[in-house]
């Protein structure tokens, strides 16, 4: 049986959750079938490690953070060398270029992926989903957006993320006991509007004045969001942790998960907080009105800072509510949200193009 080489092309291997979600598809396929790599067009960056632990040769086309124009002519000379069987584009200076370049190549199979609200725009799907065989969409409104623009529905497939339901379980103390810890787990960029979210904290304060923020992320606008922290009442009352946290301690200890974000596809933190049995109040955007349904948290616009506040405080003030809303998340993530689903939907695919 052939083994049919199967590179997973990035921008980087930086924390985030489509890395994440690509190092654990990678390493889940069946090694009989397929030999994953992963390459970045960037340079070392922290999670290579990671990826050796699993046992996935990584290699790099840039020697710099943002890719530059010797990681795509890298690219071009490695398509060329190497000839993988399977390219598999993720992010979006891959899904552009890599889809060029993979094309010019004559590669057997080139795969393209949207993920993300800002996906189809950034990507410039519009006019280059046709050098892809095939797209990989992680949520069923992105092929809603994809299909408006002209992407035929069979050129595309929704194969929503997978979560790890052993690292990311229910524990600590009942709600009743916690802290009224508001979470959030998000990149510090535009698309994920901590403004908006610290806007609303600054309403729950004024009704629950016991409450914290904790914030886990690194991005480009942390100087801007520590200044906005740094203001009353918000001072001494929101917490800004590293990337590299124990996220999973984190959704244990919180009262509730807060996501305010304006674009998303099928957002990691999300299933984390579900399959750690945590509530959660997040914006109605994307893929996330799939995800959480009545029964295990609550939606509001995105931008409403004060629709936000109410359901924090109604979460943080009903210990019961919490508790139902957290198994019943916690059941969700298990029955439909498992990494092995995931990992056979895209062997699936892989097979179905005879490679």
């Amino acid at each position: 049986m052939h083994t049919a080489r199967t590179v997973f092309l990035l921008q980087d291997l930086c924390t985030g959750g489509t890395q994440h979600q690509t190092m654990a598809l990678a390493a889940g396929l069946d090694r009989a079938r397929f030999a994953p790599e992963l390459w970045t067009l960037s340079g070392p960056t922290e999670l290579d490690d990671l990826a050796r632990e699993r046992d996935l040769p990584v290699k790099h086309l840039g020697d710099t953070t943002f890719p530059g124009l010797d990681s795509f002519a890298a690219l071009w000379r490695e398509l060329r060398r190497e000839k993988p069987d399977i390219l598999f584009l993720c992010t979006a200076l891959p899904n552009i270029w890599g889809r060029i370049a993979g094309r010019l190549r004559k590669l057997p199979l080139v795969l393209g992926s949207c993920r993300g609200g800002g996906a189809p725009a950034r990507q410039h799907e519009r006019w280059l989903w046709r050098l892809a065989r095939h797209i990989v969409c992680n949520s069923p409104a992105l092929v809603e957006v994809m299909a408006g623009i002209g992407v035929p529905r069979a050129h595309m497939s929704c194969i929503v993320n997978g979560v790890d339901t052993r690292r990311f379980q229910p524990g600590g103390l009942p709600f009743s006991r916690r802290e009224p810890i508001i979470l959030c787990v998000a990149r510090l960029v535009e698309d994920k509007d901590h403004a908006c979210l610290l806007d609303a904290f600054a309403r729950v304060l004024g009704q629950l004045p016991e409450a914290r923020l904790r914030l886990v992320g690194e991005g480009p606008l942390e100087a801007k969001l520590r200044a906005r922290m740094a203001q009353a009442p918000l001072a001494g009352r929101v917490e800004l942790l590293p990337a590299a946290t124990d996220v999973a301690a984190c959704y244990r200890s919180a009262g509730v998960f807060a996501l305010s974000s304006r674009r998303e596809g099928t957002p990691n933190v999300l299933l984390e907080a579900m399959a750690s049995g945590l509530p959660a109040v997040a914006t109605r955007v994307g893929g996330i009105p799939f995800l959480l349904r009545e029964e295990s948290g609550l939606t509001v616009p995105a931008g409403d800072a004060e629709g936000l506040a109410a359901g924090l405080v109604r979460v943080l003030r009903d210990p019961e509510l919490a508790q139902r809303m957290g198994e019943a998340g916690r059941t969700r993530a298990e029955r439909d949200f498992s990494f092995s689903a995931m990992i056979t939907a895209h062997e699936t695919l892989f097979m179905g193009y005879g490679v």
